[in-house]
């Protein structure tokens, strides 16, 4: 059967874009090996916030009595029913994107998918037999996966990846957590929160690399504060699991230290999903595991697209579901704007959270912007006392001569959801004077971005 699309991979980029391309007309097919959806609703995003919303419940009834409350007996997690939660999550979710396949009128063709020469794809099921499709477009939108280093081989059992600490058997009581980006974070703040003895450890001098040191900084008292132990600028030299339990030899700043753990999770970073899927036989160029494309995601090949994470840029889901929309809109013949990468924000959900969009305030200096730096502490902050959680602050970055917004970097309950406004007031070009004289609501967190700006122009109030 002929299509005008085939999507191969359906993630957040490759579902979205499949469901734009229906909508635009374009018959279109999309081919997946395992659930629909693919990592981010089945194994990533979605029931990892399942997950961290069972710790935060939790964290709220043993904290029940700091609200007046009462509770006959203690509070006690039950693993297995937070994990049967986490899944049932996800599991409607996927089914929620089989049902706008079949209201989109979009093919789902179940197997693994490999391109070939002359826009086709090859499609291989589960018992082997392969079936060859043609398009006169084929995105490719495979993902990635949990990436391993030569000394952090992992068995899936004693040395796992996110995928197994989604779905582990029993709750271990020990673990070491090797990398502090989103995904080593929000785990660490996960199994702390309901009982395992979590130990971080950060090649880096700060946890979460990427974001605005002062946040970092702030992040790592959160952590310390929750007993969680925090060992940057340190390095996993090997794993020995052959006994019962792990022992980890790590080199930090003072020296060689030997921990001991049930479990070692790698989050290190991720792998693009881009081999065995006909690259080389297409001629598809790769750079650095990332398949290199131009602004609307043409590989170097006519006909063959390429999004989400086996691209250049942040690996983020709803980064993927942009690039997305933008691909098949231009192949449809509309004239979409070129993503920004600039102003793509980046979340964390762990307690507290981070939200960030934009440049640092090192990035801002380094660009050789002369800037204006507020911050409002949540300490300040009617709503986060009335709350109940005053770790955490808003900080925002302007350029002094024309009161660009440069960036925008938070900590704190809530702003994962209140870092919207400063993505679409930087993509309006909105100044700090603006921000500053827009009223925001009272009492709420998203008040503190006012308070922020105020202070970075020297009217802030509540200081």
């Amino acid at each position: 059967m002929n299509y005008d699309v085939i999507v191969i991979g359906s993630g957040p980029g490759g579902y979205v874009a499949a469901i734009r391309s229906s909508q635009l007309g374009l018959k279109t097919a999309v081919v997946e090996k395992a659930e629909l959806g693919g990592v981010c609703l089945n194994w990533g995003c979605i029931p990892t916030k399942a997950l961290l919303k069972s710790a935060q419940v939790f964290n709220y009834l043993k904290h029940a009595a700091d609200y007046g409350i009462s509770l006959n007996g203690e509070a006690k997690p039950d693993f297995g029913a937070i994990i049967k939660r986490s899944r049932e999550v996800a599991d409607g979710m996927s089914k929620g994107i089989q049902f706008l396949f079949k209201k989109n009128k979009i093919d789902h063709i179940q197997g693994f998918g490999k391109v070939l020469p002359g826009r086709k794809v090859e499609v291989t099921d589960e018992s082997g037999k392969k079936t060859v499709f043609e398009a006169k477009h084929v995105i490719i939108a495979t993902g990635a996966r949990s990436k391993e280093l030569p000394n952090l081989k992992q068995d899936g059992k004693k040395v796992i990846g996110y995928r197994e600490a989604m779905v582990l058997p029993k709750q271990p009581k020990s673990m070491v957590i090797v990398g502090s980006g989103a995904i080593g974070a929000e785990f660490a703040f996960f199994y702390n929160s309901i009982g395992t003895e979590v130990t971080l450890v950060e090649f880096m001098p700060t946890l979460v690399p990427i974001e605005d040191e002062e946040v970092a900084k702030q992040l790592e008292r959160s952590f310390k504060k929750a007993k969680i132990k925090v060992m940057t600028g340190s390095t996993v030299e090997s794993i020995d699991s052959k006994g019962k339990t792990c022992k980890v030899k790590v080199t930090t700043k003072k020296g060689e230290e030997f921990i001991e753990a049930d479990l070692v999770l790698s989050a290190v970073g991720i792998k693009s999903n881009i081999e065995g899927i006909g690259l080389e036989e297409v001629g598809i160029k790769t750079e650095k595991d990332k398949i290199l494309v131009d602004e609307y995601y043409h590989t170097n090949v006519e006909g063959y697209y390429a999004i989400g994470d086996i691209v250049p840029g942040p690996a983020l889901a709803h980064l993927a579901s942009a690039e997305g929309i933008c691909c098949v809109e231009k192949i449809a013949g509309l004239n979409p704007e070129p993503i920004d990468y600039g102003n793509i924000p980046g979340c964390t959900y762990t307690n507290p959270e981070i939200a960030s969009v934009g440049m640092t305030e090192k990035q801002a200096i380094d660009a050789g912007f002369e800037i204006k730096v507020g911050k409002f502490p949540y300490s300040a902050s009617g709503k986060a006392s009335a709350a109940g959680n005053k770790d955490g602050f808003v900080k925002v970055i302007f350029d002094a001569k024309y009161g660009e917004w440069l960036g925008a970097h938070y900590i704190g309950d809530n702003v994962t959801e209140m870092i919207a406004e400063a993505v679409s007031a930087r993509k309006l070009e909105t100044t700090g004077h603006e921000i500053l004289k827009s009223i925001h609501p009272h009492p709420t967190m998203s008040e503190a971005v006012m308070e922020a700006v105020a202070a970075a122009y020297g009217e802030v109030i509540h200081l």
